[in-house]
């Protein structure tokens, strides 16, 4: 499973949000690396399919975004910045009303349901109103939301903000564990360096370009950088005054 992007540019009025992004990602955990108003939000509303260029390729799993998009999005799951959840519902009934969504019938959506919140570990608040949980309970929702149709692409957009710091780990690790177990091409992006590790594919995203994607201790070793601080410093240093 891959998503290819090849020279995407897309900009708001004056401002130019993406210049000539380039990227390659296959199966495994992808971390998009970059600070606020790098790009990030603006790249995944183009992969989503919310904003359209056509100056560009977007291809997922080998289907061209533009021509065959119904299709691609069946096969994607999506956990935006801002929550989308209806707190007034349980935790099952916003999660079946998801599933709906996809054609999938009541019986299969509880078995994968099921699955999905024993992996996340919350099985025990299924019934409960999604008001009534902490935030930390609230994104795992929205990560089985984004995985109830068994999707072969995850792009998460800054899932961990907002978040208590043993929350924001806890999270991070259950997607790199379904990651392996889903065997899923997951995109997270985030501004947070702790939260890359030295064998993720890393994409650094700084003022709208690519400034480099490979392994972060790839990246780490060519630019001989101790860690992931070092290595933002150097790639972005000669941005700083642009």
């Amino acid at each position: 499973m891959s998503i290819e992007i090849k020279n995407l540019s897309f900009a708001y009025k004056n401002k130019q949000a993406l210049d000539n992004v380039n990227l390659s990602l296959a199966t495994g955990f992808n971390v998009l690396l970059g600070p606020n108003g790098a790009g990030k939000s603006t790249l995944f509303a183009l992969l989503t399919g919310l904003y359209q260029t056509k100056q560009s390729t977007i291809n997922i799993n080998g289907f061209d975004l533009f021509l065959d998009k119904a299709k691609i999005m069946s096969q994607m799951g999506v956990v935006f910045q801002q929550s989308t959840l209806d707190l007034d519902l349980s935790v099952k009934q916003n999660l079946l009303y998801f599933a709906s969504l996809h054609g999938i019938s009541p019986k299969k959506a509880l078995l994968n349901i099921e699955t999905i919140l024993s992996q996340l570990s919350l099985t025990e608040r299924l019934n409960d109103p999604v008001r009534t949980l902490n935030g930390g309970h609230r994104r795992r929702v929205e990560i089985a939301r984004a995985l109830i149709h068994q999707p072969k692409v995850l792009l998460l957009d800054e899932a961990s903000v907002g978040l208590d710091m043993d929350s924001r780990l806890l999270i991070i690790s259950y997607v790199r564990n379904l990651c392996q177990q889903l065997n899923i091409c997951v995109l997270w992006a985030t501004h947070l360096m702790d939260e890359v590790e030295p064998d993720d594919q890393l994409i650094v995203l700084h003022q709208g370009k690519v400034q480099a994607q490979a392994l972060c201790n790839d990246l780490c070793e060519q630019y001989a950088s101790n860690d992931v601080y070092q290595l933002y410093f150097t790639l972005t240093k000669n941005t700083e005054a642009v």
